[in-house]
């Protein structure tokens, strides 16, 4: 097991190269599949010149958890102590669910949350987790269960990542027994989570009851169900790839194009509003407003649907998403005005959080349209002050600030933001993009930008480390 599963670990992605750092991280519960993996992957590490560290997550659910993490202590000192180069660092979770909300997902969330932060402390850019083959099925059905659609019944991928950390399943293939065996053959002590059979889990419901049914009925159901997951995956991947080229095509720093939901099939509509909304709000969009969208939206001018704390708005022919109401948000006292003018670097591809404003800068690399990197390092914010030109078009000429939205149909609450400049000349503004005379040549490194006013930006915090699959 060890000889053929760690090499995997050590190159999640498949690339021939080891992780960029000299340390791997593996999630360690202290169950039985990830002390297999924690072994596995140290008896690698030795022999490949790598460190090993153990995250563990404490949740303060059960009543054995104290005396898990001490066992599980005193395996990896007695591992480092036979010269496997492992140690362990481990975190209690904090707080509790709050009234009506599921534990599995509050603990879940947690333990995330932990584990990137962990392993990048850890000095790696490396997650091993032990989900195997029976874990990738079970997942699959409840999916399934749920209704869900290619991302949902696409479980878990064997390699995703996530804000600067790749969560890697180098065992996803393999099956529940080889795992058992291995744990035999090393004589290895794990715990065993008594919570495993409460029946009040969903996971837990189908082990007991669905999933004997379904091994009498066919004895490849596992194997079945992973693959079909797998199948799953590789649709999602082609809804991603169409869905970016359909973003690239309808949408721009003013919205999303009214015109798509006339245009495209229902289906190729149905996956562009989709792919924009989650680009907008971080999450996906519910299957009712997408109903709705379909329903009433090609033939609509002017409209707005809810959308949980936010508003989807429809005007002049372009969806955007804002705050509740088209009136001016209030600001939120805790936070500071807006400066009359800061620095600042967006030469590196992400997100840029800027709290005061209200909002965040989205970086990413272009081939064109973009405005040249070189220019990008030392940009000045500012308000608007009135009198601004702006040139929209290459061949068009400098019109006042006001004309250029008014001639685009961006309306007022889409104007808010920073005018972005740079030596003394406006470069780029909320909702209309790059000024056509800063627009890089072909063939020069240069970055496009988009301005996320509200919630849009500040739920991505400070991240400017890039964008990772989640």
């Amino acid at each position: 097991m060890a000889d053929s599963a760690t090499p995997r670990a050590a190159d999640p992605a498949g690339s021939g190269e080891p992780s960029s750092r000299h340390v791997i991280a593996v999630a360690a519960s202290g169950g039985r599949d990830s002390t297999a993996l924690l072994h596995a992957t140290a008896i690698a590490a030795r022999s490949l010149g790598l460190r090993v560290v153990a995250l563990h997550i404490h949740h303060g659910l059960s009543a054995q958890a104290d005396a898990w993490l001490a066992q599980l202590r005193t395996q990896v000192e007695g591992w480092a102590a036979e010269g496997l180069p492992v140690s362990l660092v481990h975190e209690h979770l904090s707080g509790a669910p709050a009234p009506g909300d599921s534990i599995e997902a509050w603990a879940r969330a947690g333990r995330h949350a932990a584990l990137q932060r962990l392993t990048l402390a850890a000095g790696t850019d490396l997650l091993l987790l032990a989900h195997h083959r029976r874990d990738q099925a079970e997942t699959f059905l409840l999916q399934a269960l749920r209704g869900a659609g290619a991302a949902g019944l696409a479980a878990m991928p064997r390699a995703q990542w996530r804000d600067g950390v790749c969560w890697a399943r180098p065992w996803l293939d393999r099956p529940r027994e080889a795992i058992e065996a291995y744990v035999a053959a090393h004589g290895l002590r794990f715990v065993d989570d008594d919570s495993n059979a409460d029946a009040r889990y969903a996971r837990n419901r189908l082990r007991q009851t669905l999933w004997p049914a379904l091994a009498l009925q066919s004895a490849g159901a596992e194997t079945a169900l992973a693959q079909s997951a797998e199948w799953a995956q590789q649709a999602a991947e082609l809804q991603r790839e169409i869905g970016d080229e359909d973003l690239a095509r309808w949408s721009d720093a003013g919205g999303l194009s009214q015109e798509s939901l006339r245009v495209l099939s229902t289906a190729r509509a149905t996956n562009l509003l989709r792919a924009w909304l989650r680009r907008e709000t971080g999450c996906a969009a519910p299957a009712s407003l997408i109903r709705r969208l379909q329903s009433e939206a090609p033939g609509a001018s002017t409209a707005q649907w809810p959308l949980g704390a936010r508003t989807l708005h429809l005007y002049r022919g372009r969806f955007f998403v804002r705050g509740a109401g088209l009136a001016p948000l209030t600001r939120d006292a805790s936070l500071p005005m807006p400066p009359p003018s800061m620095r600042l670097d967006l030469s590196r591809p992400g997100r840029h959080a800027l709290p005061q404003w209200r909002g965040a800068f989205d970086v990413e690399v272009v081939t064109t349209g973009g405005l040249a990197l070189s220019a990008l390092s030392n940009v000045e914010l500012r308000p608007r002050e009135g009198g601004e030109q702006f040139q929209p078009h290459a061949k068009g000429l400098p019109r006042a600030l006001k004309k250029c939205w008014q001639t685009a149909g961006i309306p007022a609450v889409q104007r808010e933001g920073p005018l972005l400049h740079v030596a003394g000349q406006l470069v780029f503004v909320p909702g209309l993009g790059v000024d056509a005379r800063w627009i890089a040549p072909a063939g020069e490194a240069q970055m496009a930008l988009r301005w996320l006013p509200d919630a849009c930006g500040s739920r991505m915090g400070s991240d400017v480390a890039g964008k990772g699959a989640s």
